[in-house]
């Protein structure tokens, strides 16, 4: 007897299928990994889940139409600050530069550093709220009984007014949550955002 074919045929198939196998797995390692970011990515150019835009200049027009923009702040209760806007609302046009400010201090005894998370309500105002600075882009760090002022300068896309959807908008309320920064609460909330 010579070597076997069918023994060969079966082996190099069953190498073939292995490879298959470990690509597969591979891939899903790969996608589960890149689910968080892509998922971010996915609310911040679709507004899901009241996920803000990002701007860098401010729109070209401005509409008569006016909306009224809530500002809500929540601290963490591990995180030792007081956190509240400076203002409880205004009032702008679609594609006007609004401007607030959120007041925090730090009550520790050493420095802390806080993330905040955010949104807007309606969730499906989203789309159409832009920040153009904020301090929510990054974590912020304050030293024992240190306070600041932390703006914020956004619009309202004049796109709003041209979607039927959204006629019946007159408030947004824009919230943060701030957090202690590489916390589990923070792990937490962030878990809770994503299975939105």
């Amino acid at each position: 007897m010579k070597g076997c074919p069918v023994s060969k045929d079966l082996s190099r198939k069953n190498a073939r299928l292995g490879l298959i196998v470990l690509g597969v797995v591979a891939g899903m390692i790969g996608l589960a990994y890149a689910s968080v970011p892509l998922y971010g990515l996915f609310c911040r150019v679709t507004g899901f889940g009241g996920t803000t835009q990002v701007s860098s200049s401010l729109p070209d027009v401005v509409l008569e139409r006016r909306v009224i923009i809530q500002f809500n702040a929540d601290t963490d209760p591990h995180l030792p600050w007081v956190f509240k806007p400076e203002q409880r609302e205004i009032e702008v046009q679609l594609g006007q530069r609004g401007v607030t400010s959120f007041y925090a201090k730090n009550e520790a005894d050493q420095p802390v550093t806080g993330t905040a998370l955010y949104n807007v309500t309606p969730l499906k105002a989203g789309k159409y709220f832009h920040k153009i600075q904020c301090f929510c882009f990054g974590e912020q760090t304050l030293n024992p009984g240190e306070a600041a002022d932390m703006p914020v300068l956004f619009y309202v896309d004049p796109a709003m007014d041209g979607d039927p959807n959204m006629d019946d908008v007159k408030v947004i309320t824009l919230s943060y949550s701030f957090f202690k920064a590489e916390s589990q609460e923070l792990d937490h909330a962030l878990e809770e955002f994503y299975e939105r």
